[in-house]
């Protein structure tokens, strides 16, 4: 008999996997980042890379409001069965492709450019996503080897909120944190910190 933890693990992997989950991909040759891959499930819980070696993907929780909407578009678009390419000659956007997972339901849609306002809309969520687990990297860096960079990487950070395009914040909240409490960090940018940490924690009580 398989010892009781084993069987609840087996249990919570099995259940995981009915999870429903919107996965994002878009390559981009030349582009910055060149590769990115987003999923994010039904719980909120999310990953980002930008590689195709999972051992490289940042662990996500996504805001609760954008979860809702990530998969009501989803449902609307009756979940990537029918084609989201407009088949115009334009230039190259990246291709994209958006792939929906719910047990043994899979399915997905590939395309450079798309007319339809909901694959817009879908395709711009994921796109903030990836801008702001680039900025929360880029201010855990800036944390760990470049002092001066703490001040440029929180500004950024408060732009990008104050146009309503900050996602992933549980993650970022820590190092907003991190950075208000340590008096090695200019005046200005603990300043900028300790402000986002409190916007951040009354928008998502």
């Amino acid at each position: 008999m398989k010892p009781a933890f084993v069987l609840m693990a087996m249990c919570f992997s099995l259940g995981a996997a009915d999870v429903p989950k919107v996965t994002f991909s878009k390559s981009f040759p030349g582009s910055t980042p060149p590769f990115v891959l987003i999923s994010v499930d039904q719980t909120g819980a999310a990953s980002y890379n930008e590689s195709t070696d999972p051992d490289n993907a940042e662990k996500l929780t996504i805001e609760p409001a954008a979860v809702r909407q990530i998969f009501d578009i989803a449902e609307r678009l009756d979940h990537f069965k029918q084609p989201l390419e407009s088949g115009l000659k334009v230039a190259n956007m990246g291709m994209k492709t958006l792939r929906w997972e719910s047990g043994d339901a899979k399915q997905e849609a590939k395309f450079n450019y798309s007319t339809l306002e909901d694959a817009k809309t879908l395709t711009d969520i994921f796109e903030r996503i990836s801008d702001s687990t680039r900025m929360m990297v880029d201010l855990n860096r800036a944390i760990r080897h470049d002092r001066l960079g703490v001040n440029d990487a929180t500004l950024r950070i408060q732009a990008a909120w104050d146009s309503k395009r900050l996602l992933a914040t549980p993650q970022i909240l820590p190092l907003l944190e991190q950075v208000a409490a340590n008096e090695s960090y200019i005046h200005m940018a603990r300043e900028r910190a300790a402000r986002m940490v409190d916007a951040i924690k009354a928008a998502n009580p």
